[in-house]
């Protein structure tokens, strides 16, 4: 639920804090300026929690820097070859993430969980790096799921449908609990308890609890299957538990956890197959583990770009 119904106040508000965060990074602050900035902390609760927002995010890219040609000395060094090309690819990879947490009423940073309880009383678990807007008024509940993962136990209420939106479909919940997580532009449903029904690109399905079922903006809702449903929600006991997953869907679930980015560089592997239970706080040796079980290879730039090939 938003602090301030106005979406311009929270624009504002969003816009103020990164300009803060700016000047307080470049030194550029008076006595004046501290005052005023105390000012607007206390002035607002929002305008705080505002500011920890851009400063989370801004945590999570602190590490990360492109050197200054006048540093560089006149002999290449890989160290330092290795910094440049993980800060390029950190900001291609993460430059559209900050505009999606921006607009997010909930979110969450990497290794983060979060459980938020909504106004009528349903409760959503936030997995990491994930992001949500919500979209409640008097004759609706509609939350659209931009990014990441999320469980949701709905509460009970005939008049008002409990939809979430994501991957250019819909999650309808038939008074229910469900898991959506979304990965490279597809979302995949899983049901814990009784059932939803998903719309997507024109066809609709019934997903029924123990069942599963994934779509993508190009790809219809296809009839549910079977699936361990409590192992893909594991991640709400601090594990990761895969059964025969692609590797492409076991670095997105990993990334979550990872202060960085791990990338596949050889499509091929993308589609191989991997099991194992891994813990959500140590991502490195999950990736340690799965460059053993596919015989595969991985070069670490810095401490935030994993490169995995063939």
């Amino acid at each position: 639920m938003r602090s301030d119904p106005s979406p311009s106040g929270d624009q504002q508000r969003r816009e103020a804090a990164i300009d803060w965060l700016s000047r307080i990074r470049t030194g550029a602050m008076t006595r004046a300026d501290r005052d005023a900035f105390d000012a607007w902390l206390s002035a607002d609760e929002a305008n705080r929690a505002a500011f920890e927002k851009a400063f989370s995010l801004w945590r999570d890219l602190k590490g990360v820097s492109i050197p200054a040609a006048a540093a560089a000395s006149r002999r290449p060094r890989w160290p330092l070859v290795a910094a440049s090309l993980s800060a390029i690819l950190f900001l291609v990879y993460f430059g559209n993430d900050l505009v999606i947490f921006w607009r997010a009423d909930f979110s969450t940073g990497v290794g983060e969980l979060k459980t938020v309880t909504l106004e009528d009383g349903s409760r959503i678990e936030l997995n990491a790096d994930t992001a949500i807007v919500e979209h409640y008024s008097g004759d609706r509940r509609r939350l659209t799921l931009l990014k990441g993962e999320a469980w949701f136990a709905v509460a009970s209420d005939p008049v008002r449908p409990f939809v979430v939106e994501a991957a250019g479909g819909t999650t309808t919940a038939l008074g229910t609990s469900f898991d959506i997580a979304m990965s490279a532009g597809r979302a995949q449903i899983s049901v814990t308890e009784h059932k939803v029904t998903v719309a997507a690109a024109g066809r609709t399905a019934i997903v029924e609890e123990g069942q599963q079922l994934s779509y993508s903006p190009d790809l219809p809702a296809q009839a549910a299957h079977p699936a361990d449903v409590e192992d893909e929600a594991a991640w709400r006991r601090g594990y990761l538990i895969f059964h025969d997953k692609p590797l492409a869907d076991v670095v997105a679930a990993v990334n979550r956890h990872f202060h960085g980015r791990i990338l596949i560089m050889t499509p091929s592997i993308r589609d191989r197959k991997i099991n194992g239970l891994f813990r959500t706080s140590e991502p490195l040796e999950s990736i340690r583990a799965i460059e053993l079980s596919l015989g595969i290879r991985a070069a670490y730039l810095g401490n935030y770009i994993i490169i995995l090939w063939n």
